[in-house]
């Protein structure tokens, strides 16, 4: 009975060396946060106190009155920050370097030194993961992109939270889009005209740009829309292709240049313009991780009236980029979208109507205290719903809010001559702000590989050595790969959008009231149910050894010239053969069960190691998370209910086992008497 025990306790340890290994990769690479599903509202504010802008009274006023009427928002694909760079003069003492992308988007510079109160270049840095879909949902949510976004959305692309689109849908504004057909998973139905094009072959570089181009200036021109918004991929499918130095780069970015020309050419007073870049590229082309080309993005700001009070710095700012969600929800008189944790760019809320009497100091602090109050009312939402944030962090950013909006509230009443105080708070304000964004980035969004050191100390464990019953490398492997070709034959496969989610109402027509863990348990058996049939049938693959020794035998018994070697020596047939050789040795039937149940943790270990690895060195793979990260996972899942299920199946057997022997234990001692 101990012999089994400790069989049972080494292999529930080396399973546990496998989950850490497993949750140590997926803390670092598959990022997780708990996804609401709240909105904001012009009717409720995103705190207490008077709203600074409602006494004006203009229509169509929310929490700020807006500043635009319209939006042209140009998205060029992996527009990395220095591809918005002129061409730099030399330097002496170093040697030239001639780039094909600098210098090519020519008229952002003209813009810059021709109306320098009307534009501004910014360095922005996108938050990792850098690839597409991320990166479109955090400019729409202004929250950090995670792999995950735990909630209802399980089993569609489409966004769930608070955005920038749902929030100009329900204003009435009409949105017009052209480009990358991944909004249309995204944001379904939720354009009043939308011009889709798609985007999988990454070695088409025009397609998409010239589809585009087909729309955009009759649309401008037509007037009938409030948003426009324009997704050209040539520059990031001409990445991949050939790199960022290639001469089809230039080509592309200077077919972008001239785009830009129209689209300025054609703007009215109320429009701004906002060119962005989702994410950069490496010196190969690629992204999908956090070094510093893919991070870094291009984001242009301009408008035929004066944004700015002062001219732009020698060198651009740097700024987060999910800082404009916020910012372009205020400048168009919407609600800032509920998960947000992006911080107003307070340059562009200096004057914010001529005959506004705040100073610009105020302007700036009313903006931030708004963006600070929807912030602080998120936080404690979400972390009433979860418990993944630092409850101390939580707590002194609460103090800072606290402090900041006495400080604010107690400015308003008397603004004159308060400019140095107004300062503090403007400060203490982008100190919360700030501190919230680096707190939920140590939470969600710590994106590192981590090697799966564990994972491998399990692996690496050597297998017992050979014994009277050891089972083939061959059978366990094939019995391996028969629970995989299973889970593909009943029609699954390794992404979200195939699992079988009628399988939850199998024998419940009627649904399941407000149960949840019912529905769940019937989905994941429908899912993993090879998997677990497999793994507990796996302990009876130590038979397999005495069938084919039976029927060996047999085979020599029928054999010609047998027949005297079967007459004579009566005692030898007296041999005990298959099972009964395992009441026999105990010891060896404990062996031969530790030693099939490490061949076969060994072998899903493989697989699952083999998964990690291909999910790590294809991180900038343009389907890393539609393909890679989801086989990881459905196999992390695989193996943990594999591993459950062989530890039934080695219950069930020393179950029977320690039946048997009891039974032969009465046995004998009946035969004695």
């Amino acid at each position: 009975m101990m012999q089994k025990i400790s069989v049972l306790l080494f292999l529930i340890w080396i399973s546990f060396l496998f989950y850490a290994g497993i949750a140590l990769f997926t803390s670092g690479f598959l990022l997780t946060r708990l996804e609401l599903t709240n909105y904001s509202s012009c009717q409720e504010p995103p705190g207490s106190g008077p709203l600074p802008w409602r006494s004006l009274g203009e229509p169509g006023a929310c929490w700020m009155a807006s500043r635009f009427s319209r939006v042209v928002l140009v998205l060029i694909d992996a527009l990395r920050f220095d591809f918005a760079q002129p061409q730099r003069s030399h330097i002496p003492g170093k040697p030239s370097v001639s780039l094909p992308f600098l210098g090519k988007l020519g008229s952002l510079q003209r813009i810059l030194e021709i109306q320098p109160h009307h534009a501004r270049l910014y360095q922005s840095k996108a938050d990792p993961p850098t690839t597409t879909m991320q990166r479109l949902k955090a400019l729409t949510t202004g929250s950090l992109p995670t792999f995950i976004d735990a909630g209802s959305n399980f089993a569609s692309y489409a966004i769930v939270e608070d955005n920038l689109i749902k929030q100009l849908a329900s204003a009435g504004r009409r949105v017009v889009f052209m480009g990358d057909d991944t909004w249309k998973d995204l944001f379904p139905g939720a354009f009043s005209q939308a011009f889709f094009f798609p985007s999988f072959n990454v070695r088409d570089l025009h397609t998409v740009d010239n589809g585009i181009l087909e729309h955009l200036y009759p649309t401008m021109d037509s007037g009938e829309w409030d948003v426009l918004i324009a997704h050209f991929l040539g520059v990031d499918h001409c990445g991949h292709k050939h790199g960022p130095h290639h001469p089809e780069m230039a080509k592309k970015l200077s077919q972008m240049d001239q785009v830009i020309q129209g689209v300025v050419e054609r703007l009215e007073n109320d429009t701004l313009l906002v060119v962005i870049g989702d994410h950069g590229m490496t010196k190969s082309g690629d992204h999908g991780g956090d070094s510093e080309l893919e991070i870094s993005a291009a984001l242009f700001l301009y408008s035929p009236t004066a944004l700015f009070p002062r001219a732009p710095p020698e060198e651009p700012e740097v700024i987060p980029q999910i800082n404009l969600v916020p910012t372009l929800a205020l400048l168009l008189g919407l609600p800032i979208p509920f998960g947000n944790i992006g911080e107003v760019m307070t340059e562009l809320f200096s004057e914010i109507v001529d005959f506004q009497p705040h100073s610009s100091a105020l302007a700036q602090a009313s903006a931030l205290h708004l963006n600070a109050q929807q912030v602080s009312r998120f936080l404690h939402t979400y972390s009433a719903a979860a418990q993944d944030l630092q409850v101390e962090e939580l707590h002194r950013l609460h103090n800072l809010f606290s402090k900041a909006s006495a400080d604010y509230q107690r400015l308003l009443q008397s603004p004159q001559g308060a400019e140095a105080a107004l300062q503090t708070v403007i400060a203490e304000l982008q100190q919360f702000l700030r501190g919230v964004r680096a707190m939920c980035i140590e939470s969600w969004a710590r994106f590192s590989l981590s090697f799966l050191l564990l994972h491998l100390l399990a692996a690496g464990i050597p297998i017992i050595t050979p014994g009277p019953f050891t089972v083939s490398w061959q059978a366990v492997s094939a019995w391996a790969l028969m629970a995989t070709q299973t889970f593909y034959s009943t029609g699954h496969q390794p992404v979200f959008p195939t699992i079988h989610w009628h399988a939850a109402f199998v024998g419940f027509p009627e649904g399941h009231g407000s149960s949840t863990w019912l529905p769940a348990l019937l989905v994941g058996a429908n899912t993993f149910a090879s998997h677990l049939l497999f793994s507990v049938g796996c302990p009876l693959l130590l038979f397999w050894p005495f069938l084919c020794e039976h029927q060996g035998s047999q085979r020599r018994r029928q054999s010609p010239g047998n027949e005297a070697e079967a007459r004579v020596g009566p005692e030898e047939e007296e041999e005990p053969l298959m099972e009964m050789r395992l009441w026999n040795a105990p010891h060896d039937f404990n062996v031969a069960l530790l030693q099939l149940s490490l061949k076969y943790l060994f072998v899903l270990g493989i697989q699952i190691l083999a998964c990690a690895l291909a999910a790590s060195i294809l991180r900038r793979h343009l389907m890393v998370w539609k393909v890679f990260a989801p086989k990881f996972i459905f196999e992390a899942m695989g193996f943990i209910v594999s591993s459950v299920g062989l530890f039934l199946g080695l219950a069930l057997v020393m179950r029977v086992d320690g039946a048997v022997s009891s039974w032969f234990r009465q046995l004998v001692l009946a035969q004695h008497r």
